[in-house]
């Protein structure tokens, strides 16, 4: 779980806009996560080519969680980013199949519309998410992320973030780059 008080939340002031977090609401997101998750860059790895209902119950699952919370990233109000912060220490899917510290947090990051894909953007969005968890979330002392292998731009994006990757692991559905960025010193 991440902090969900004073949503939304400005993270940023970047080039492009400001960028800020806000909770996903399952009705009225739908058609825009939906449309997101079967665009064949994204499907491709995170394996979401899927009816609208099977997306709406895949975001409210998510709201259910008790170790997740989803959030929509938007660039000067737009909506433009699908995000999953986690305890990734919580896990089902990563329970031992790495090394967990305690209150390990968790990112995954979809962008959504492919302008704006391509373009470095990630790159700041994930320092600036994965600063807010190191610095809303006291007791986690590193962000694991774990990019299919096989999407070699998104481990890029990672490492120019500020993750380093640890190793490689098998999870149900892919073999990933076990991401990791501790907290600095």
């Amino acid at each position: 779980m991440t902090p969900t008080q004073n949503l939304p939340l400005t993270l940023a002031d970047l080039e492009d806009g400001i960028f800020t977090l806000r909770a996903v609401d399952p009705d009225a997101d739908l058609a825009t996560v939906h449309a997101w998750m079967n665009d064949p860059q994204v499907a491709r790895f995170w394996e979401t080519a899927e009816p609208a209902e099977k997306i709406g119950e895949y975001l409210r699952g998510q709201l259910a969680s008790s170790y997740s919370t989803p959030y929509i990233g938007c660039l000067d109000g737009t909506p433009m980013s699908y995000w999953e912060l986690y305890r990734a220490d919580l896990d089902p899917l990563l329970t031992g199949r790495y090394d967990a510290l305690p209150h390990d947090a968790g990112v995954h990051l979809l962008l959504g519309p492919s302008d704006v894909r391509g373009r470095g953007l990630g790159v700041d969005l994930l320092r600036a998410v994965s600063h807010w968890q190191l610095t809303s979330l006291p007791d986690a002392q590193r962000v694991v992320a774990e990019p299919d292998v096989r999407n070699v731009r998104s481990v890029r994006v990672f490492e120019r973030a500020g993750f380093r990757k640890v190793r490689e692991i098998d999870l149900s559905d892919k073999r990933a780059a076990l991401m990791v960025r501790e907290r600095p010193a």
